[in-house]
């Protein structure tokens, strides 16, 4: 269960090293966004040499590399590959066969590395117009895909639209996204919100994301991530809840009846099945 994902720039060892203080469910050392062109093979040596002390405790790290037509992409996934790492994350992808292609150098790398085939997943941004056209082609195209994520900045670049502080012109995007993944049978992952000093700003973000579906979110820094991975965890009420939604139904069930109502509201089997989806996604925290 990823709610959390924090970015750290490549090219910054001193981030690096500070990250390991801070407790995000996924780290994310970033090659593409963070890092000036002109240090991306800077980035990418200080990442490979950093990654042993970053994977020592069993620290899911998924690196972000740079897109596939960049000229960096296969040297990125080379020099991570060599290190025990969950998978890799994937700018501008837009179509299935970006996907296909992503694999095949991942498959070529597997076996120079010895690892199973097919064991390194995915996670791909959604930031195109044509990454939002083809979005569930892109969810569905490869069992190594992890989650999809959908990147605001560069979807609003590529329209050449402005970001407002409402989101009004990402709320499509956004719900597409989330529904294609759905329909594909993996989770979304909601883009960061930039104004990191800006707390309530980001409580109001992360209650639109959750409202629509996302799992969870990237953070762009450490004061992030207590509240993201608070605001996409239930909470007592809705354990709680949950709990009593299911009690209640199965003693409808004990005499006979297939819906009862808790204060005035129908419990049903969709119901009861959201209320198992809390509990069990309680059960994954404690676990984790």
């Amino acid at each position: 269960m990823f709610r959390s994902l924090l970015f750290i720039p490549g090219n910054r060892l001193s981030m690096l090293e500070k990250s390991l203080t801070f407790f995000p469910d996924v780290y994310i050392p970033d090659m593409e966004d963070s890092v000036p062109f002109d240090r991306k093979d800077e980035a990418r040596n200080i990442i490979s040499a950093f990654l042993p002390n970053m994977t020592i405790n069993n620290n899911i790290i998924i690196p972000r590399v740079n897109p596939i037509n960049s000229g960096f992409f296969e040297e990125d996934i080379r020099a991570v590959l060599e290190h025990k790492i969950y998978g890799i994350s994937v700018g501008k992808v837009s179509s299935d066969d970006d996907i296909k292609f992503i694999s095949n150098i991942l498959d070529k790398y597997e076996k120079i590395n010895k690892i199973e085939k097919g064991s390194i997943k995915i996670i791909p941004w959604i930031e195109t117009a044509l990454g939002i056209t083809n979005a569930f082609k892109v969810c569905s195209s490869s069992p190594r895909i992890l989650s999809v994520a959908f990147g605001a900045e560069d979807f609003t670049n590529d329209m050449g639209i402005m970001r407002s502080d409402d989101g009004f012109e990402i709320d499509y995007p956004r719900k597409l996204i989330v529904i294609a993944a759905k329909s594909a049978g993996i989770e979304a992952f909601d883009t960061p919100y930039t104004k990191f000093k800006d707390i309530d700003g980001l409580k109001r973000d992360i209650f639109i994301a959750k409202r629509l579906g996302f799992l969870g979110k990237f953070a762009i820094h450490p004061s992030q991530i207590e509240i993201i991975n608070e605001k996409f965890s239930p909470s007592i009420d809705e354990i709680e809840n949950a709990r009593n939604i299911i009690k209640s139904f199965k003693e409808a069930q004990i005499n006979g009846r297939g819906s009862t109502s808790i204060n005035g509201s129908m419990i049903d089997i969709p119901v009861v099945e959201r209320a198992k989806k809390i509990l069990a996604s309680i059960k994954r925290l404690e676990d984790k």
